[in-house]
């Protein structure tokens, strides 16, 4: 998960200081040099961590803090709000040309997973934003680089243009933008060749695409994971280029976050989307704020609510919960809903979405075993239809069966009738809650 090292310190660092009735100046420089240490851990950059602890410690000792009423509180508040300016304050959105297509400059080194970047992009415009995107093939040079792009239009059902590996890549995306007018594409896409390392070869030929296509957009992708090295490539790429935002890729891996909290502060230039994961929906709008408080424990419930609507079916939501409301809820249904979140991306990135979910989950190491949800899935499909809207009929034989069809034990079995159980008398529960007017107006089950 993005930022687990720096954010698991960081909470640890700010819950000392968060029920402090009285806040000294001692607290503060003690706070102030744990943080320092997490973020160097973390890779950022010497010179944005001493500005930024600068900052902290400015505002923390003023008057706001310690006339407060809840002065650990307002610690907590001051560092949320330093860390988001440091990630660049607000969302910065994609460009829109007055007169289309907008043209958008994808650039980077060779790994840094540019072309997929590409695809995704083109899916996120398409269903975020309604849009008509071209993708261009203009890496002529990394083996299988058009074909790539190729396959990624293919699975998504967006047109690829390309002009071979002979065409000069300067003609290719003059041509590519003529074809866009012609075909009424409102964005253009266009992958460029990347190398191991920046060279004057690259960045000239960056350079004349630049002045050929004219771009609204040069966005610059870097992997999350190189740490200070991605924000060094940054800094050459913008001298070059101009480049006016920055894709951040892999930020679901392993990764310690200092690129993402530098980045912004050495360049200038705004963090403007984040690969969460190797799937073609899995592309984000990045928010300094959001990604503040998901660093600091605090949660992103804006994020989840969005995540949700784009891939829950409203009409069967509400269906679900009419079935809620009167008890007919069955197996399948549940089978149903577990599709629907599995679809919004992995449980631990769900999860840290929730205020507080490090506290809910205990155990800082928890993993969340996505193989229990392939065996619930196996364990209902091995169900008759009859099993699955009355499981009260599974007798010892039958669950034996269902264990030896699923590839599961009859105690897993037992687990998943008993869960399912609990669940329905918690919804019954909350029906005559409602009903006895201790609830507002209609629930939804969660993630729904």
């Amino acid at each position: 998960m993005a930022f687990e090292g720096l954010s698991s310190r960081l909470q640890e660092t700010i819950k000392k200081i968060t029920g402090k009735g009285k806040v000294s100046e001692q607290d503060v420089n003690q706070m102030a040099r744990e943080i320092r240490l997490a973020l160097l851990e973390a890779d950022v950059n010497f010179k944005v961590v001493r500005q930024f602890i600068n900052d902290i410690k400015e505002r923390a000792v003023g008057q706001e803090v310690m006339e407060s009423l809840t002065p650990g509180q307002q610690v907590i508040k001051i560092v949320k709000d330093e860390l988001t300016n440091l990630m660049g304050g607000s969302q910065s959105k994609i460009a829109v040309s007055d007169k289309p297509p907008t043209v958008i400059m994808m650039t980077g080194l060779q790994g840094a997973g540019k072309t997929t970047t590409t695809g995704k992009l083109a899916n996120l415009l398409r269903k975020q934003y309604n849009r008509k995107p071209l993708l261009v093939a203009c890496d002529v040079y990394r083996p299988a680089a058009i074909k790539q792009l190729q396959t990624l239009g293919k699975q998504l059902n967006i047109p690829v243009f390309e002009m071979g590996t002979e065409a000069n890549p300067v003609d290719i995306a003059k041509k590519a933008l003529e074809y866009a007018k012609e075909e009424h594409h409102d964005y253009v896409i266009i992958d460029t060749a990347g190398r191991l390392h920046v060279d004057g070869e690259l960045m000239q030929e960056l350079k004349d695409m630049k002045e050929a296509a004219k771009p609204d957009e040069i966005f610059l992708v870097v992997d999350a994971m190189t740490g200070q090295d991605a924000v060094n490539v940054a800094e050459q790429f913008d001298k070059e280029l101009d480049i006016t935002g920055l894709i951040l890729t892999k930020l679901d891996g392993d990764t310690r976050g200092g690129a993402a909290l530098s980045i912004k502060a050495v360049t200038g230039k705004p963090i403007k989307f984040v690969g969460m994961g190797e799937k073609l929906d899995q592309l984000e709008e990045f928010h300094p704020d959001r990604m503040a408080s998901r660093i600091l424990g605090m949660g992103d419930m804006l994020s989840l609510i969005e995540k949700a609507q784009a891939t829950i079916d409203e009409k069967k939501a509400k269906e679900m919960e009419e079935k809620m409301r009167t008890m007919s809820f069955t197996l399948d249904d549940f089978l149903e809903q577990m599709e629907q979140v599995k679809k919004m991306g992995p449980l631990d990135e769900l999860l840290s979405m929730l205020p507080g979910a490090n506290k809910i989950r205990g155990l800082k190491n928890v993993q969340f075993d996505e193989k229990q949800l392939k065996h619930i899935e196996a364990i209902i499909l091995s169900m008759t239809k009859e099993e699955r809207e009355n499981p009260q009929i599974l007798n010892a034989s039958r669950k034996r069966r269902i264990a030896k069809g699923s590839g599961t034990t009859v105690a897993q079995v037992n687990r998943l009738v008993k869960q399912f159980n609990e669940m329905k008398k918690m919804m019954k529960q909350m029906a005559n809650m409602q009903k006895k007017g201790k609830k507002g107006k209609g629930f939804t089950f969660p993630f729904m």
